[in-house]
Protein backbone atom coordinates (compact mmCIF):
# COMPACT_ATOMS: atom_id res chain seq x y z
CA UNK A 1 0.00 0.00 0.00
CA UNK A 2 1.22 3.49 -0.82
CA UNK A 3 0.61 6.42 1.50
CA UNK A 4 0.51 9.85 -0.16
CA UNK A 5 0.69 12.92 2.09
CA UNK A 6 1.34 16.60 1.48
CA UNK A 7 4.27 18.31 3.18
CA UNK A 8 2.17 19.99 5.88
CA UNK A 9 0.57 16.71 6.89
CA UNK A 10 3.96 14.97 6.77
CA UNK A 11 5.32 17.48 9.29
CA UNK A 12 2.63 16.65 11.81
CA UNK A 13 2.64 12.89 11.18
CA UNK A 14 6.36 12.31 10.62
CA UNK A 15 6.80 9.68 13.35
CA UNK A 16 3.77 7.75 12.06
CA UNK A 17 5.06 7.92 8.49
CA UNK A 18 8.49 6.70 9.54
CA UNK A 19 6.89 3.77 11.36
CA UNK A 20 4.86 2.95 8.24
CA UNK A 21 7.97 3.05 6.04
CA UNK A 22 9.81 0.75 8.47
CA UNK A 23 6.88 -1.69 8.24
CA UNK A 24 7.43 -1.83 4.48
CA UNK A 25 4.74 0.58 3.31
CA UNK A 26 5.62 3.06 0.59
CA UNK A 27 5.36 6.66 1.82
CA UNK A 28 5.35 9.46 -0.75
CA UNK A 29 5.44 13.12 0.26
CA UNK A 30 3.87 15.51 -2.22
CA UNK A 31 3.97 19.24 -2.85
CA UNK A 32 0.90 20.70 -4.55
CA UNK A 33 -0.19 17.20 -5.55
CA UNK A 34 3.13 16.37 -7.22
CA UNK A 35 5.30 13.63 -5.67
CA UNK A 36 8.54 15.05 -4.25
CA UNK A 37 10.19 12.38 -2.07
CA UNK A 38 9.78 8.79 -0.92
CA UNK A 39 10.54 7.64 2.65
CA UNK A 40 12.48 4.41 2.79
CA UNK A 41 14.02 2.71 5.81
CA UNK A 42 17.79 2.34 6.02
CA UNK A 43 19.23 -1.15 6.13
CA UNK A 44 20.71 -1.50 9.67
CA UNK A 45 23.83 -3.18 8.29
CA UNK A 46 24.37 -0.35 5.83
CA UNK A 47 24.21 2.23 8.64
CA UNK A 48 26.92 0.42 10.59
CA UNK A 49 29.11 0.01 7.53
CA UNK A 50 28.78 3.68 6.69
CA UNK A 51 29.74 4.73 10.23
CA UNK A 52 32.75 2.41 10.12
CA UNK A 53 33.74 3.81 6.74
CA UNK A 54 33.62 7.39 8.09
CA UNK A 55 35.68 6.38 11.15
CA UNK A 56 38.32 4.81 8.93
CA UNK A 57 38.39 7.92 6.75
CA UNK A 58 38.80 10.17 9.80
CA UNK A 59 41.49 7.97 11.33
CA UNK A 60 44.75 9.21 9.94
CA UNK A 61 43.19 12.21 8.23
CA UNK A 62 45.96 14.44 9.63
CA UNK A 63 48.73 12.18 8.31
CA UNK A 64 51.31 14.33 6.57
CA UNK A 65 49.67 17.56 7.74
CA UNK A 66 51.47 17.82 11.05
CA UNK A 67 55.18 18.53 10.88
CA UNK A 68 57.55 16.32 12.82
CA UNK A 69 58.57 17.92 16.09
CA UNK A 70 62.33 17.50 15.87
CA UNK A 71 62.99 20.40 18.24
CA UNK A 72 61.30 18.70 21.21
CA UNK A 73 63.59 17.72 24.07
CA UNK A 74 62.45 16.05 27.27
CA UNK A 75 62.46 18.35 30.29
CA UNK A 76 64.92 17.63 33.09
CA UNK A 77 64.01 17.44 36.77
CA UNK A 78 65.82 20.74 37.34
CA UNK A 79 63.85 22.49 34.60
CA UNK A 80 60.64 20.99 35.91
CA UNK A 81 61.46 22.32 39.39
CA UNK A 82 61.63 25.83 37.93
CA UNK A 83 57.98 25.53 36.91
CA UNK A 84 57.07 24.62 40.48
CA UNK A 85 57.84 26.47 43.67
CA UNK A 86 60.96 24.53 44.58
CA UNK A 87 63.03 21.41 44.01
CA UNK A 88 61.20 18.14 43.64
CA UNK A 89 62.19 15.94 46.57
CA UNK A 90 60.76 12.71 47.86
CA UNK A 91 59.88 12.34 51.52
CA UNK A 92 63.27 10.78 52.27
CA UNK A 93 65.13 13.61 50.46
CA UNK A 94 66.69 11.41 47.75
CA UNK A 95 65.66 13.73 44.88
CA UNK A 96 62.78 11.55 43.67
CA UNK A 97 59.71 12.95 41.97
CA UNK A 98 57.32 12.59 44.91
CA UNK A 99 56.48 15.72 46.91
Amino acid sequence: MTIHVNIGEAKTRLSQLIAAAKRGEEVVIQRAGSPEVRLTPIDPDLGGRERAKRRRAAFGSLKGKIADIDWFEPISDEELALWHDGPLLSENGDGGAAR
